[in-house]
Parts: structure tokens; C-alpha cells; sequence
């Protein structure tokens, strides 16, 4: 596609590289080159769908740092992300699949990423990234770590402990059972994660499914007794069942002290 500018694209790339900002918006523009809304409107539209910049809502733009050769250009994944979740004042991790494949428990580089967030749900598309946006309340944002990308963007991802709760917890949606049980089980074989911190997360982020099938997973790997004591007395008295694995036949040997038909 040529890269070949008009004059208003010329003033308004001239004008991002002056501000050195990653976004821009509209009414900025507006005043910035001293054109009506629908003359900044029809600039911006144009040059988002050439990819030259990139659109994160109505208004709001992640623009280059300066014009890349082609004229072609997205940003990273996590900028895109961060932008997103700071216009809307939002707390968010990425957790799920792309924090899978982060930990070294999954090769397949997911096309999804999926984001827990106090503000927003469903799909967003921006740029080249694909969004799961996955709601939740305050209480469940937490245990998390970051870091800083080459482009500066503050990358938050789910702990290597949070995931593996996540994965139990959040199964349908995540795919995480039952390989979350293998990995589980291979983190503390390799004392990548200590049981008293699964139990820790698993306490905090959990439900009652969680903690049933955690319970009965560090069961059998033998953990210390006062830490399974500290799961059980967290759960409520019930005869219902559930299946250690959901997604296979509700039938096997029933144990009565998690609540779970081992079906595995």
C-alpha cells in the first residue's frame, strides 16, 4: 500500500511525532491542526484503515511513534491492552491460555488473549489483537506480576500460582482441566510453586469446585495434613458430588471427603 501522505495526514503525523504521546483523540486533533470534527473524523477513519494508525474506541487512537517504512503498522499486544484498560480506569491481568504458554505449560501460541478486568466484557479487536475481555469483580483481580515491554507498555500478567487456580476454577472458559491437574502436579514435583501458596490462591480466587478438587489433588500428592485441614474447613456441608474432571463421565469411586466422584 503506498505511503504516500496528503496534506492533512502530513500535518497530523507531524503533529503526533511533536507530541510523543501513543494516543491521540479526536478533539485533539480538532484543535492541534485547526480542522472541523468531520474533516478529523474522516482523516482518522481513512488512515486507520490504511494501518497507519490504530483505533481503540470511537474517539481514540494508538498512534506510531513515527511513520514505519511501508506504512503499515499495529501495536504490540500489550500496549494495546494497557491502552484499552487505562482509558476505562480498569485493574486487569492477562490470564488464561496466553499465561499458559508464558509458565511453559503450553506450546500452541493462542490467537485469543484473555483478559480479567473490573470494567469490561466480550471481544474487541484492536489492531492486529484479539481480546477476550473476561469481567469480574474487584475481589478477584490480584496475584498478579509485571513487567515492561521494549515499547513501554506495562505488561500484568496472572502468577504462576494464580494460573494454576485460574485453570481449575474457570475450566469451561479457559481449557484448563484436567491438564491443569499435570501441571499442577509437575510445578510441585519441580518445587516451581510451593503447596502452601496454591492453597493460599486457591483460599483467596477459588470457589467451592476449586477448593474441592485442589483438596483432593494435594491430597494425593501428600502434602502437609494442617494444609488440607485449612481447605476443608472452608467448605460447606453438602451431599451433592461433583466430577474431578468435568468434561468426562460422571462415574468412579466417590469420595466423600472432597465431594468429588473421581472419574479420572
Amino acid at each position: 500500500m503506498s505511503t504516500v501522505l496528503g496534506k492533512l495526514e502530513t500535518q497530523l503525523f507531524a503533529y503526533i511525532q511533536l507530541r510523543g504521546q501513543p494516543t491521540i483523540e479526536s478533539e485533539e486533533v480538532v484543535r492541534g491542526l485547526g480542522i472541523t470534527s468531520i474533516q478529523t473524523r474522516e482523516l482518522l477513519s481513512r488512515l486507520a484503515r490504511r494501518s497507519m494508525i490504530v483505533r481503540v474506541r470511537r474517539g481514540l487512537y494508538l498512534v506510531p511513534p513515527r511513520l514505519p517504512p511501508g506504512g503499515r503498522w499495529s501495536p504490540s499486544e500489550f500496549l494495546a491492552i494497557a491502552t484499552l484498560m487505562m482509558d476505562r480506569d480498569a485493574r486487569y491481568q492477562v490470564c488464561g491460555p496466553s499465561a499458559f504458554h508464558r509458565y511453559g505449560w503450553d506450546e500452541q501460541v493462542p490467537n485469543l488473549i484473555h483478559v480479567y478486568n473490573n470494567r469490561l466484557s466480550g471481544e474487541r479487536q484492536i489492531g492486529s489483537t484479539t481480546l477476550s475481555l473476561i469481567k469480574v469483580s474487584d475481589d478477584r483481580l490480584g496475584g498478579s506480576e509485571s513487567f515492561t515491554t521494549p515499547d513501554g507498555a506495562r505488561a500484568i500478567f496472572s502468577s504462576r500460582v494464580r494460573c494454576l487456580v485460574d485453570a481449575v476454577r474457570d475450566w469451561s472458559r479457559l481449557g484448563g482441566l484436567p491438564r491443569a491437574f499435570e501441571w499442577i502436579r509437575g510445578e510441585l514435583a519441580q518445587n516451581r510453586i510451593e503447596a502452601k501458596a496454591l492453597v493460599r490462591d486457591a483460599l483467596r480466587y477459588g470457589n467451592i469446585g476449586t477448593l474441592r478438587r485442589l483438596g483432593k489433588l494435594l491430597e494425593l500428592q501428600g502434602v502437609d495434613r494442617m494444609l488440607l485441614e485449612s481447605i476443608q474447613r472452608k467448605l460447606p456441608e453438602t451431599t451433592a458430588l461433583i466430577p474431578w474432571c468435568p468434561t468426562r463421565p460422571k462415574r468412579g469411586k466417590i469420595d466423600r471427603r472432597w465431594g468429588v466422584v473421581f472419574n479420572e
